[in-house]
């Protein structure tokens, strides 16, 4: 990690919500903006702020999240995610998130992302696919 990794560092996401982020499980007049694409839009967020200050061989991982999804918004409507680094702890990293359409607020998040090495995560990761086909 570089040491201009620092609380403050902030960023802001904008677009428009598509089909593809609109959950119908209402039914097809009730789609909104879901949960679980909401939360995808955040941590994306987060990691490409993130990416910017992680050294070459290093990424980073979700390992918490607060999320209060306020209101809903449907698709067509323009979104913005503002996310901001409150915290740097070693690797753990914690962001502050609020969400917001044209019109009103529609989540706030507090986010955490661990910073991990990637040969490492491989080599974990590989060791624990053999304990899984060994079984």
């Amino acid at each position: 990690m570089k040491e201009t990794l620092q609380p403050g560092l902030e960023t802001t996401a904008q677009f428009t919500v598509d089909a593809d982020r609109i959950t119908r499980h209402m039914g097809e007049d009730l789609g909104v903006y879901g949960t679980p694409a909401l939360l995808r839009d955040i941590e994306h967020t987060c990691h490409e702020l993130l990416q910017e200050y992680l050294d070459p061989g290093e990424d980073s991982v979700g390992t918490r999240i607060d999320l209060q999804h306020l209101a809903p918004t449907l698709e067509g409507v323009q979104v913005t995610i503002h996310a901001s680094i409150t915290g740097v702890d070693r690797r753990a990293v914690t962001f502050a998130v609020d969400v917001r359409d044209e019109y009103e607020d529609l989540a706030r998040c507090t986010h955490g992302r661990f910073v991990v090495d990637r040969a490492k995560l491989k080599e974990r990761l590989t060791a624990k696919a053999a304990r899984v086909r060994d079984k």
